[in-house]
This record gives C-alpha cells, sequence and structure tokens, in this order.
C-alpha cells in the first residue's frame, strides 16, 4: 500500500464528504478511493468514517487523523515546491572540477568572472583529482567536469564551451644549438618536452595532419606551465597552450615552429548529470562561460 497516496485520498474524502466527489478531484474512480479509506483504516486499526448511503462523515479519531494527514501532506507538497524552485532558479552551491591545466588557464579567470556576476551561487572549483570514468564527478559531488576530449558517453551530458589553441614553439637559445623544426618527422631528432597526459601531437589540420608519438622525451609533466618554462630555457620543443605562452612568444622568448602547419585547437567541453533539464544554476554557469570565451578571444601574434 502506498501510504502517501491512499492518504491524499482520505483527506480529500474528509474535505468533500464522498467517495465520488474525492474520485472526481483525484481523476480516479470511487471504489478506488472506497479501497483506499479501507486499507488506511486497516493500516491505524480504527474506523476513521462513517458511511451512509447518502454521505460519509467521520469520526472522532477520523478528525484527528485528517489533520496529521493534511499537515504531512502540506508538508511533503511544500517541500517538493520548495526543491522544484531552488532548481528553477540560478542560486545555491555549485561544484566544479577540471585537471589541472585546463584549471591553471582561461577556466580560471571565467570561473572567477562567473562568481563575481552571480554571488547567490557558491562555486567549489577543484582542479585535479579526476577519474578516467567520466561519471565518477557526479559520484563525487560535482555538478559540472571539464574535458578536451569528445566523450560518448550516455550516463551524461557535453556542451562544447570553446576552443583551446595550442602552439608548437621552442626558445632561440635551443634553435641555435639543434637547428630550426623544418618538417614534423624531424621531431623524432629534437629534445621534445611532453605532458605526461599528451604523448602523442597531432601537427597540421585537415588531411594535412599527422600524428606523432614522442618518443625523445627530454622533459615530462603534468604542468603546461611547466613545459612552457623549460621551452623559455632553452630545453627543447614544447606543445603548449597559446594564451599562457602569448607573454612569450611576443617578447620572443618563445619562437612559434612550423608555421605553415599550425597545431588544432582542444576542444573544452562542459559535462554535466543526465537529467533530462540541467539545474538553473548548472545552464547559468554553462551559458556565461561560452559567452566569457567569446567575449576574451586570445590575442594573435604575427610570427
Amino acid at each position: 500500500m502506498d501510504r502517501l497516496l491512499v492518504m491524499r485520498s482520505f483527506v480529500t474524502v474528509a474535505k468533500v464528504g464522498s467517495f465520488s466527489g474525492a474520485a472526481k478531484i483525484l481523476g480516479t474512480s470511487g471504489s478506488l478511493i472506497s479501497r483506499h479509506v479501507a486499507d488506511l483504516e486497516k493500516q491505524v486499526g480504527v474506523r476513521l468514517v462513517n458511511r451512509t448511503a447518502r454521505s460519509v462523515s467521520l469520526t472522532e479519531p477520523g478528525v484527528r487523523y485528517s489533520r496529521f494527514a493534511q499537515r504531512i501532506l502540506e508538508e511533503i507538497d511544500d517541500e517538493d515546491a520548495g526543491i522544484a524552485e531552488m532548481h528553477d532558479r540560478p542560486e545555491g552551491s555549485l561544484s566544479i572540477i577540471c585537471p589541472k591545466w585546463i584549471g591553471g588557464l582561461d577556466l580560471g579567470d571565467a570561473i572567477a568572472a562567473f562568481s563575481v556576476a552571480h554571488p547567490k551561487i557558491t562555486v567549489r572549483f577543484e582542479l585535479g583529482g579526476m577519474s578516467d570514468r567520466t561519471y565518477d564527478f557526479l559520484d563525487s559531488g560535482f555538478d559540472v567536469a571539464f574535458h578536451t576530449r569528445d566523450l560518448r558517453d550516455s550516463s551524461v551530458r557535453l556542451k562544447k564551451i570553446a576552443s583551446l589553441p595550442f602552439v608548437l614553439c621552442a626558445a632561440e637559445s635551443y634553435i641555435g644549438r639543434h637547428g630550426l623544426l623544418t618538417d614534423p618527422n624531424d621531431l623524432a631528432h629534437h629534445d621534445c618536452l611532453v605532458h605526461v597526459n599528451d604523448p602523442v601531437w597531432r601537427i597540421g589540420h585537415g588531411h594535412a595532419s599527422t600524428l606523432h608519438k614522442i618518443r625523445n622525451i627530454a622533459f615530462l609533466s603534468n604542468s603546461y606551465i611547466a613545459l612552457q618554462k623549460a621551452a623559455v630555457h632553452g630545453r627543447g620543443i614544447a606543445l603548449v597552450p597559446h594564451r599562457p605562452a602569448y607573454d612569450d612568444l611576443m617578447s620572443g622568448a618563445l619562437r612559434p615552429l612550423l608555421p605553415e602547419l599550425p597545431v588544432p585547437a582542444r576542444s573544452l567541453y562542459a559535462i554535466f548529470g543526465p537529467a533530462q533539464q540541467a539545474p538553473k544554476k548548472v545552464e547559468v554557469f554553462l551559458d556565461f562561460l561560452t559567452r566569457w570565451f567569446s567575449d576574451n578571444p586570445i590575442p594573435s601574434f604575427q610570427m
């Protein structure tokens, strides 16, 4: 027996004074309402209504129980409405997780700007500690996760937020010692600075692109910033995100390589829960980030 269902049937009978009237309000049959009330009487162990041919009236225990049931149902309805309203309002807590290298780039600035623009949303933003299983962030209590892979997983939903340009580069001091890179295949003969999660480099766009598994690794790190600094110091060739490298590229501390074969940008994806409609705070957050990246393009530089 669904206790709440029969309680709702009983409370409606108490209000209108008949099984048929309650059935009309609840969109069911009078016989089913009568059975609900009988089941409830059996559950509580006392007679709750007096049944006559023309009407239904409450017994003394029925009056008391109807007040109790009405209070319980109103609290449940109020709580349901409050939760639904919270779902539809951009407020509350928002938990976000992403790989360290993404969070240390533009995404950190974008999320900080979002927090200022939406002070009613309390942001929790964590870097690192992400599982390879795409849905684990939900089990860990996060609302949104970020990746640069186009994930195919029916347990989550995905939205592209922006493109993150990368650049192949090296310092003039390295080029002076080892020569200029003129062909992607020559990477096998150069010292390379490699991210632990990015051991295969794609050079060029479309049909002209080629994949290169880097074997001559001179410096390995889980931080693109560390790789960029190693490149500035002349340790080797690095494939790094464009924005943090922009100042070094403009100053000449780093020099772009193979400008005729630029490396493809990485897509930044937001991953969130599988519900048909995301909470308003998540929708507002994703819309804000999409606009932020559109309004804050990475400046170009002359090679």
